[in-house]
């Protein structure tokens, strides 16, 4: 049976409210675009409602906020969309009870499977002058931050390790590194060269839009792990930019892609704000894949109170050793 239904709706009205967690005046909102938690198996958006989106009956936003409202990725199945070409249509999963087991025995599409409009945006104006202004705030509440915190204790190598390098991808003013931790470089790649700046754990920095420019600026087999927060889902050249995090790691580094169901919607890509939360995990792991060179993507939720405070999930992989 098919997991996948590809589904476009159109824009349903302008009207949205700050869902940011952090005391701050964001010049573009921040949104949560999914009420789905994992405390069990995975649930998504009834089909129904869909369609009662699709004939104007339903007039106020959900939490998922769209570009072009699109049916979950995940428990969707339908006769009505079984001629689809997308990804949605032909990518298979054996469900199980959690994030933890989505990425489990995927049977990936033999190419890679968005299209050039799932990486559109709202806003195509340029990022850099989104960008210009610092933001200094976090966009994610702190008992999620402290779960990101926590997991990277547990995940990265140990503070000081001679010939240890990290990449903070999409860097910004933290980086929710543990308290303390140092290495000999760490290097941030973020928009704002202000943010960069005020990062106590960089070493160095490169100010850079990957999405003009998905090449790394550094050399093969630089990095012993590459981390990036909340901001997959702003990048318009996501499988280029998976191919030269491969690149610039080491053999068996690991990435580390870690996001919540807030973000500025006008600059997340259209596959992003169309889908929720389990989708997302997906898609992050549909990019290890078909980047190749990584060893099968994982996924884990290490929300904190689920429920009650901003949701947080991981996609990892590493890069296979003989890549």
């Amino acid at each position: 049976m098919t997991n996948f239904i590809g589904l476009r709706l159109p824009l349903l009205c302008a009207g949205f409210s700050c869902s940011c967690s952090c005391s701050c005046s964001c010049s573009i909102t921040l949104l949560s675009t999914s009420s789905t938690s994992f405390s069990g198996t995975a649930t998504t958006r009834p089909i129904s409602l869909l369609k009662k989106w699709n004939k104007g009956l339903v007039k106020a936003y959900p939490r998922r906020m769209v570009l072009g409202i699109g049916a979950s990725f995940l428990g969707m199945a339908s006769s009505a969309f079984q001629g689809s070409n997308s990804f949605i249509a032909s990518a298979r999963i054996n469900p199980g009870p959690s994030v933890d087991q989505i990425l489990k025995n995927v049977e990936w599409p033999e190419q890679f499977p968005f299209k050039d409009e799932d990486f559109q945006r709202f806003d195509e104006s340029s990022d850099a002058l989104f960008y210009e202004a610092p933001r200094f705030v976090t966009h994610i509440d702190d008992p999620a931050i402290a779960a990101l915190t926590k997991y990277y204790s547990k995940v990265f190598p140990p503070s000081n390790t001679p010939g240890v390098s990290i990449l903070d991808m999409c860097s910004s003013w933290v980086s929710h590194f543990p308290p303390g931790y140092k290495q000999e470089r760490v290097v941030g790649l973020g928009m704002n060269e202000e943010e960069l700046k005020r990062n106590p754990v960089l070493t160095e920095y490169v100010v850079q839009d990957l999405n003009v420019n998905p090449k790394l600026p550094f050399e093969d087999n630089s990095f012993d792990a590459i981390t990036n927060v909340v901001s997959v889902d702003y990048l318009t050249k996501p499988l280029e930019v998976f191919k030269e995090m491969r690149r610039v790691l080491k053999p068996g580094g690991l990435a580390i892609m870690s996001f919540s169901n807030r973000c500025f919607w006008t600059k997340a890509i259209s596959i992003w704000t169309s889908t929720g939360d389990a989708d997302h995990v997906m898609i992050v792991g549909a990019y290890f894949h078909y980047a190749g060179g990584f060893e099968p993507p994982q996924a884990v939720d290490i929300s904190p109170n689920p429920g009650s405070s901003d949701p947080m999930y991981i996609v990892y992989s590493r890069k296979l050793s003989t890549a």
